[in-house]
C-alpha cells in the first residue's frame, strides 16, 4: 500500500510500540524485475513489517539522467505494493533516503550488493538505536540497465 510520509511515520511509531520489527529498504525501482523481488523477500525475512522508499521521478532523473524514470513514481511504487513481500510504499523526493529513514527510524536496513555497510545511507541512525544494517546480495545478471540495453540492443 502506498502511504505518504505522515502516515509511513505514525505506522513506524505504532510498530515501535507494539515491539515489531520494521526494516526498511529504498532505491528507483524503475523497471521491476525477478531481483528485485527476491531481494524484497529477502529483506521482508528480516523483519515484520517492511517498508520501501521509491525514489521520485524528480529524484531518479537526478541520479539516473533525463531519459529516467522509464515508468513513473505511482506505478513504481504500486507494483512495488502489490508484492506479498512489501507491506507499504512511500515516495521520497530527496536524492537519499536519510530524511525518511530518520523519520521512521527502522530495526532493521537493508541495501543490496553494491554496498557495505559503511556506505549505506542512514546506516548510522539504524546503529545509533543499537538496530541492524544488512546488505543482501545481488541475483547475476538482473539489473534495470541491462533490461533497457537489452531492449535497446
Amino acid at each position: 500500500m502506498l502511504v505518504s510520509r505522515t502516515l509511513a511515520e505514525e505506522i513506524a511509531l505504532a510498530l515501535r510500540k507494539t515491539g515489531k520489527t520494521l526494516v526498511f529498504t529504498n532505491g528507483c525501482f524503475d523497471i521491476l524485475h525477478v531481483g528485485h523481488v527476491s531481494y524484497l523477500e529477502a529483506a521482508k525475512r528480516l523483519g515484520d513489517v517492511l517498508i520501501v522508499g521509491v525514489n521520485s521521478d524528480d529524484s531518479v532523473r537526478r541520479l539516473k539522467g533525463a531519459s529516467r524514470p522509464i515508468n513513473p513514481e505511482s506505478d513504481r511504487a504500486m507494483l512495488l505494493s502489490a508484492l506479498k513481500s512489501v507491506d507499504f510504499t512511500c515516495i521520497f523526493e530527496e536524492d537519499t533516503p536519510l530524511n525518511l529513514i530518520t523519520a521512521l527510524q527502522p530495526d532493521v536496513l537493508v541495501k543490496g550488493g553494491d554496498y557495505t555497510p559503511e556506505t549505506i545511507v542512514g546506516a548510522d541512525v539504524v546503529w545509533t538505536r543499537g538496530g541492524r544494517v544488512v546488505v543482501l546480495p545481488f541475483v547475476a545478471g538482473k539489473s534495470t540497465t541491462n533490461i533497457i540495453h537489452r531492449i535497446h540492443g
